[in-house]
């Protein structure tokens, strides 16, 4: 019996898509302005950001429990919670059409990312990270096979997550026939692609990243416009998606910056 429990309780618990945690996390949340239901603090853990956020918290009128730090040991989802976790409204998703219309609304050329069933919480974390660095309108995930907006994914994305827009549909191909009808090009980053640099990266564009093991699918990769690659020029032939996802949107920058 005692077995049986043990063995329970080392089954991943589910994850709670309200959880952030980790300081530098939740001082983002609170300058989006986003609604928060409570936080949990670890008892005699006051000190430095943690008394910032307490104060943030207390001008707001949001709830504080301190609490034991194995408590919030117990219910990390990240394993590197920094003595604060807190619980917040429930993350909207946006659509498509908002990416674009707020890409219009700047008066610039749309700059969108498609991820291609990225399923790692923490490649998401950085790609949205750079997402929002590089300037890129939106991110665009699929409701299946692919990771969405956890806690983890928050902690990774250094509170880029409050910023950048998601959008989570069902089909990607069908999805990337919507983008073309407004004019938009899509480059499919794929090892046998055109060299990136080589490649017209600029005016309106989405970029689509596949796993960092399968790549991007072959019915998304056919409705793609052009497939672009990096120069590999070592051993390795592959490289990290959040790493490959940084190359390409910071080339994307760099081609509009030119041009």
């Amino acid at each position: 019996m005692n077995e049986r429990k043990e063995q329970d309780d080392k089954q991943e618990k589910p994850l709670n898509e309200n959880q952030v945690e980790g300081r530098n996390a939740i001082l983002e949340v609170f300058k989006s302005g986003r609604d928060i239901d409570k936080i949990m603090v670890a008892k005699g853990n006051t000190e430095g950001t943690i008394r910032r956020i307490m104060g943030m918290a207390s001008d707001r009128g949001v709830v504080v429990q301190q609490v034991e730090r194995k408590r919030l040991d117990e219910i990390s989802q990240t394993k590197n919670h920094q003595g604060v976790i807190a619980i917040v409204s429930a993350h909207n998703y946006v659509e498509v059409e908002d990416i674009i219309a707020s890409a219009k609304e700047k008066g610039k050329d749309p700059f969108i990312i498609i991820l291609d069933e990225i399923t790692d919480p923490h490649n998401l974390g950085a790609i949205l990270r750079t997402a929002d660095a590089a300037g890129a309108d939106g991110v665009i995930i699929s409701k299946r096979r692919s990771v969405g907006l956890t806690a983890t994914v928050a902690k990774t994305s250094a509170g880029a997550i409050e910023y950048v827009p998601v959008a989570k549909v069902t089909n990607i191909a069908n999805t990337i026939d919507e983008l073309k009808k407004e004019g938009i090009w899509i480059a499919c980053a794929d090892m046998d692609g055109t060299n990136y640099f080589d490649t017209d990266l600029k005016g309106p564009i989405a970029l689509v990243i596949g796993s960092e093991g399968e790549g991007v699918g072959r019915l998304v990769k056919e409705k793609c416009d052009f497939t672009v690659s990096i120069p590999m020029l070592g051993n390795i032939q592959s490289l990290n998606a959040s790493v490959a996802a940084a190359l390409f949107m910071y080339e994307v920058v760099r081609q509009r910056r030119n041009k």
